[in-house]
């Protein structure tokens, strides 16, 4: 047990990094992520297809092997160099946003030609009618996907030791290591357990609140 509150100092300063790298992602990501869903819906072909490139390239393509890209690859390829902060919340915000897009796209796909049509001949505008009456249900039918997604990415925040930046993860490795014991370990993951737990709770209330929109 003292061995445990001898480092938790240190395992909660990790987390406040990991949670910053989750927190901006989440909040850059989901809106770019609805716009691109729109782009990939648009009746301009070129855009839909440009939309369709980036989101199949950021799917297809590991987030680690993105995150080095922008680290390692830009400097060597476009003389930029980006700090690891920085880079860490570019890779992750597009990578993410492609994701969001695809969840935002079956979404709205899902709701029937019917209410399109009924909106219009109330006389609403294209923007009204998505705003008012579409985006409130497809946030109801996305939370579940939505919702596994934000797991995922706060899992894969993870990720970011590879530029040594000190979140929980390269925290709990250097105690591992400095110590030869697996405790930090298991420390890490009752915090990630919390953090999902906590989650949950969330988009469970989130999933309650919209209830309202159901068909």
């Amino acid at each position: 047990m003292d061995y445990i509150i001898h480092i938790l100092p240190n395992m909660f300063s990790g987390l406040g990094v990991s949670a910053k790298i989750f927190v901006l992602t989440f909040v850059l990501a989901l809106p770019i992520g609805i716009l691109l869903a729109m782009v990939r819906i648009s009746h301009v072909a070129l855009f839909r297809k440009l939309a369709a490139i980036y989101i199949y390239v950021m799917r297809g393509t590991p987030l680690m092997l993105q995150i080095m890209f922008i680290y390692y690859g830009l400097p060597l390829m476009l003389h930029v160099q980006v700090s690891d902060f920085p880079a860490a919340i570019l890779a992750f915000v597009a990578n993410y946003a492609a994701y969001f897009a695809e969840i935002f796209r079956g979404g709205i796909q899902s709701i029937s030609k019917g209410q399109y049509e009924g909106a219009k001949v109330l006389g609403f505008s294209y923007r009204q009618t998505m705003w008012h009456i579409i985006l409130p249900q497809v946030i109801k039918r996305v939370i579940p996907p939505l919702g596994n997604e934000t797991i995922t990415l706060l899992k894969d925040t993870s990720l970011v030791y590879i530029l040594a930046m000190n979140d929980l993860m390269r925290v709990t490795r250097a105690f591992v290591q400095r110590d030869f014991d697996t405790t930090p370990f298991l420390v890490a993951a009752v915090f990630y357990l919390v953090c999902t737990a906590v989650l949950t709770r969330i988009l469970a209330y989130v999933e309650k609140r919209y209830a309202v929109y159901e068909e």
